[in-house]
């Protein structure tokens, strides 16, 4: 972006750029005032590249942490590591922490909501299919999935490149990109979903999240879809853009 996204954490930046590439969990986040929280766990973006925390982490962690929401963040792993399914396994890992630290962190886990960002966001959607996700790993189903700005589609006509080729691969086929394509994974089971974009997206086109609520009014599923004006890809929590207030707006969805 021409801008720096006005929530930005420089110092957390740094840490993002030379953290090792491994699976993580953040536990910054947990609110520790003895009472039991609702969860959320955070999954930026990154292109599969890298693990933004500096802008879909740490600054929408204390935008939660401001609503009573405790929250954790994920790192996972990217680059050569990346490849399919490596992230959905880390992310599967985190789940599984989450609900084996639930009486030591004070979580309330029956309505737990999972957050994705860009490649965060195709990470956290196919979290919600049955192929792909809490099915396939045996986990509890999410109460909401939060989708912010996400790469959904794989096919080649659709996707965000950089995360297709980290993911599946320059040379992916097509039955591999439609495996990995959300929109075509989508059924009556997926959970309660939560999707926003800017139209002003050049980064990840808006084109995918009008094909996830597509695919979401298919199949039955209670979501709320945004498409905000004048919005670019990167943004975090949108202080000082159309989109500044999504958050609240997730958490009403969720918690209401």
């Amino acid at each position: 972006m021409a801008e720096r996204p006005k929530d930005m954490d420089g110092k957390q930046a740094l840490k993002d750029i030379y953290r090792p590439n491994r699976y993580k969990l953040d536990t910054r986040f947990v609110l520790d005032d003895g009472k039991v929280h609702p969860v959320a766990i955070v999954v930026p973006g990154g292109g599969y590249q890298m693990v933004c925390s500096f802008i879909e982490g740490v600054p929408i962690a204390k935008k939660l942490n401001e609503m009573d929401i405790s929250v954790v963040i994920v790192y996972y792993r990217v680059k050569k590591k990346a490849k399919f399914p490596a992230p959905q396994d880390d992310l599967a890992r985190a789940i599984r922490e989450v609900f084996a630290r639930a009486e030591e962190l004070h979580l309330d886990l029956e309505d737990y909501s999972i957050w994705g960002s860009s490649a965060g966001g195709h990470l956290v959607a196919t979290m919600g299919t049955e192929a792909l996700g809490y099915v396939r790993y045996g986990l509890k189903k999410p109460g909401m999935v939060e989708l912010t700005y996400p790469v959904i589609s794989m096919l080649s006509e659709h996707t965000h490149q950089g995360s297709h080729d980290m993911l599946i691969g320059k040379d992916a086929t097509r039955s591999m990109e439609e495996r990995t394509s959300v929109e075509l994974l989508v059924n009556e089971k997926y959970p309660r979903t939560f999707v926003w974009c800017g139209d002003a997206d050049q980064t990840v086109a808006p084109e995918n999240t009008k094909r996830m609520d597509a695919a979401l009014t298919a199949a039955g599923i209670e979501h709320e879809t945004k498409i905000y004006p004048g919005v670019d890809h990167g943004v975090g929590p949108g202080t000082e853009t159309a989109a500044e207030g999504w958050i609240e707006e997730a958490v009403r969805f969720w918690r209401g």
